[in-house]
């Protein structure tokens, strides 16, 4: 039987040390690709299985994300009951 070849989607990145830091480097073909530059600001969100998601960050859509976690914080109960 032949040698089965596994493509693996992406790219792999080595957390390095930066100064006092570390940090990720991007490759440049995958920053061309995201339309990002060096102090563009990503968001991260924690994925199950100890993964993450990037995505650019939108001060827009974090506003709203912060008024929505206090008005469930706030109205728990009523979002509990709503539920059912």
């Amino acid at each position: 039987m032949g040698e089965m070849k596994i493509e693996v989607e992406g790219s792999v990145l080595q957390v390095r040390k930066i100064g006092n830091s570390l940090g990720l480097i991007l490759p440049k073909d995958l920053l061309a690709r995201l339309n990002l530059a060096e102090g563009d600001k990503l968001h991260v969100i924690e994925q199950p299985e100890r993964g993450v998601q990037l995505t650019p960050y939108d001060p827009v859509h974090a506003k709203g994300m912060e008024i929505a976690r206090k008005a469930f914080k706030t109205y728990a109960n009523t979002f509990r009951e709503l539920a059912k």
